[in-house]
């Protein structure tokens, strides 16, 4: 078997393995996960190997190994979502956040305040602005200016009155006499 260090290649490539894993739990985030499970089961493959094979086929099976197994490894990581969010969490841009409702917790004027949206990514919090009239705190909101930094413009959903599709439907309720139109199924 081929040596380095004093210590056979399999037995380096299940130290190197076990290291990064180690180091994942220092460093969460992917890090170092999927190369050193890679790495890991390269090196318990190699210790089943038997010795007679020679340099090159020893070689080739511990690389197809490693290739094979950080697939497999990369593969589950992304599949099933280890850390959590699959992204869902975070805003691709600004104009994500446009219609999302959160809660106030700092009172918010036409110049100061703070919300926590309920899905507003890595940090929830945000600045806010009133578009209209203060919102106290605690009161339900949706941001209606995104803005382009962590400053947004949020009105009060106790405030926002009925759209005009709200209001064509009741009136077409009034005229209709409280009772509710014919629908044609043809």
């Amino acid at each position: 078997m081929v040596e380095f260090l004093g210590l056979d290649l399999a037995t380096l490539l299940l130290l190197a393995g076990a290291g990064l894993v180690i180091a994942e739990a220092f460093a969460p985030g992917a890090h170092f996960i999927v190369l050193g499970i890679a790495l890991f089961g390269a090196g318990l493959v190699g210790l089943a190997l038997p010795g007679s094979l020679g340099l090159l086929a020893t070689t080739v099976v511990l690389a197809a190994t490693v290739m094979i197994i950080g697939g497999a490894a990369l593969y589950g990581y992304r599949e099933f979502d280890i850390y959590g969010g699959k992204g869902t969490a975070q805003t691709s841009d600004s104009d994500s956040l446009r219609g999302q409702t959160g809660r106030v917790v700092e009172r918010v004027t036409e110049t100061s305040g703070e919300i926590k949206l309920e899905a507003g990514g890595f940090n929830p919090y945000y600045r806010a602005r009133a578009l209209d009239s203060e919102i106290e705190e605690g009161a339900e909101v949706i941001v209606v200016d995104p803005g382009g930094g962590n400053v947004v413009t949020v009105e009060s959903l106790e405030v926002i009155e009925e759209d005009e599709i709200d209001r064509e439907l009741a009136r077409g309720r009034e005229e209709e006499g409280g009772r509710e139109p014919d629908i044609d199924t043809a």
